[in-house]
């Protein structure tokens, strides 16, 4: 989140003269888990927002402009110009401690494991695919956190045995940002893993089906968020 006082000359107009909410990203999993969570927003409450798509290719996140909004150099970004709170509660997220607190323990579990996972195993696939031992390891890594998932999503070890619509939230869960998170990165496992190897999760590659047929889920991965020039 980036406050005012913090423009200068080279950032992009769209940018410093935003009306309110404004998104820089680019569509990786990163940016479409924030892309996604605006649009369910600004479905639930009304309250627009405005993207610049960089290309983190060039470097664009590295220029002065970016890092006085965000000196880790990384995407996404939303500046807010209202300096007011923009939703009167949080849909997408809990009130009630104990799932509030499932929730955080949840998003950190994947972004602690599964994204680093899943990304090593991206890097070395383009980047060294010659390197057997480091893809494997990624690769098995990600598919037992991919077990871990298929394990709650199950219900298998729930006291009523249930299986589960969504990752957090009493009886069959409720749809929220720990979702959000871990959806934009698994969505990808056809680039990474066969059919045959994605057999042993059943309920996972449900929940991929039901997130991925949300209106907003498919605004927040869509042609608004290719890339552009500045």
């Amino acid at each position: 989140m980036a406050s005012h006082g913090l423009y200068i000359d080279s950032t992009p107009k769209e940018v410093s003269s935003a009306p309110g909410l404004h998104l820089i990203t680019q569509n990786t999993p990163n940016g479409q888990a924030t892309q996604i969570l605006l649009e369910e927003l600004e479905s639930a409450y009304g309250t627009p927002f405005t993207t610049t798509v960089i290309d983190i290719s060039t470097n664009e996140q590295k220029k002065e402009w970016f890092l006085r909004l965000n000196p880790n150099g990384r995407i996404p970004v939303v500046v807010d110009n209202t300096r007011s709170p923009p939703f009167p509660d949080h849909k997408f997220g809990f009130t009630d401690p104990l799932e509030k607190s499932e929730a955080e323990q949840w998003i950190f579990f994947w972004h602690g494991g599964g994204a680093p996972y899943q990304g090593n195993l991206n890097y070395f696939s383009r980047n060294s695919p010659e390197n057997d031992f480091g893809i494997a390891r990624f690769k098995n890594e990600t598919l037992r956190v991919f077990g871990v998932l298929e394990i709650r999503l199950s219900g298998i070890y729930a006291a009523d045995k249930q299986p589960r619509d969504y990752v957090v939230g009493v009886g069959k869960g409720k749809y929220s940002i720990a979702d959000i998170k871990t959806w934009a990165w698994i969505k990808y496992w056809p680039t990474r893993f066969t059919q045959d190897e994605m057999k042993e999760f059943p309920y996972l590659l449900k929940w991929v089906e039901r997130i991925a047929a949300r209106e907003a889920v498919k605004l927040g991965i869509g042609e608004k968020y290719a890339k552009k020039s500045l």
